[in-house]
């Protein structure tokens, strides 16, 4: 195994267990959304230190239920990470060409100086 691999191989497994450890060590157990978004928690707890608390402005699209809500949240998700990846494997693509390129513009400029310095000769 090369050293990226191993790296690699490290990433998940910690990304892994980002993902199954709150749920095995039960956290979030007695709460009415266990897992609610930071959002919902700062909602409540302005609630709590100020009851009379009014929202300088409403959303502009609330959706009708907490699975849509998620489901455009993951969309959107996908989509920045779509572009991200897009980004950067195009930049390794060209970084990745940039010696194939250069390689042939040396090689033809060799070739083309050979054939002009034949062609004066004849």
């Amino acid at each position: 195994m090369n050293k990226n691999t191993k790296i690699n191989a490290l990433l998940l497994l910690v990304v892994a267990a980002l993902a199954v450890l709150p749920l095995a060590l039960g956290l979030g157990d007695g709460e009415e959304e266990p897992f609610a978004g930071a959002d919902a928690q700062a909602e409540t707890a302005i609630t709590e230190i100020d009851p009379d608390y009014e929202p300088w402005f409403s959303p502009l699209y609330e959706p009708p239920s907490g699975e849509i809500e998620s489901a455009l949240f993951a969309l959107q998700a996908a989509l920045g990470a779509g572009v991200l990846a897009y980004y950067f494997g195009l930049r390794r693509g060209r970084r990745q060409g940039e010696p194939h390129a250069s390689a042939e513009q040396d090689g033809g400029a060799a070739e083309g100086g050979a054939g002009e310095s034949a062609a004066r000769r004849s």
